[in-house]
């Protein structure tokens, strides 16, 4: 059997591909042996004597099927813990990303005419505070602000009913008071 390094290194050079994937027909070998120049593989390669082998499938199926586990929780045990909790998923991160998240409602609410510009400045001070752990808690907090505003606007109404209503009694007391002295006066002429 004829040595076939040379060609294989000019066919590897001609197909631009490694000389593992250069494929020699061994039916041809003493014709293929004759090829010492580049010319030479061309015409071989045209013939179909010398052929560039297909590349190899990558298959990324268990890949698949890991991340598939992984995204159930599997894998996940102390066992493949390298680094501290903090380290593999940090606490400013997610302190960053609870901040914008409520931010970000406390200005859709505000922009939506929902809370005003000062309670508005209060819940952001109160969020910056570590009072609300997420938009839910938030939330529940806007509306009770809003109850008890509403109800402290019904106090303030009744009492100015009220004081409205003793003014009126008064009056009414004591325009009868001036009636009941003008009746005398008048008797006693």
């Amino acid at each position: 059997m004829a040595n076939l390094k040379l060609q294989k290194r000019l066919a590897a050079s001609v197909l631009k591909c490694g000389k593992k994937k250069v494929w020699l027909d061994p039916n041809e070998i003493n014709e293929i042996s004759m090829a010492n120049s580049r010319q030479n593989i061309r015409k071989l390669k045209k013939d179909g004597l010398i052929i560039r082998r297909p590349v190899v499938m990558h298959s990324r199926e268990r890949v698949r099927k890991r991340l598939a586990a992984k995204r159930k929780g599997r894998h996940c045990g102390p066992g493949k813990r390298h680094g501290t909790a903090n380290a593999r998923l940090p606490q400013k991160l997610t302190w960053m990303r609870r901040m914008r998240i409520l931010r970000r409602m406390l200005k859709k609410y505000r922009d939506a005419k929902k809370i005003d510009k000062h309670t508005y400045c209060k819940l952001y001070r109160d969020v910056k505070g570590n009072q609300y752990k997420n938009k839910r808690v938030l939330m529940e907090s806007i509306y009770k602000m809003k109850k008890e505003k509403i109800r402290q606007k019904a106090l303030v109404e009744q009492a100015e009913a009220r004081k409205a209503k003793v003014v009126a009694k008064k009056d009414k007391k004591a325009k009868r008071l001036e009636e009941k002295i003008g009746k005398k006066e008048k008797a006693k002429k």
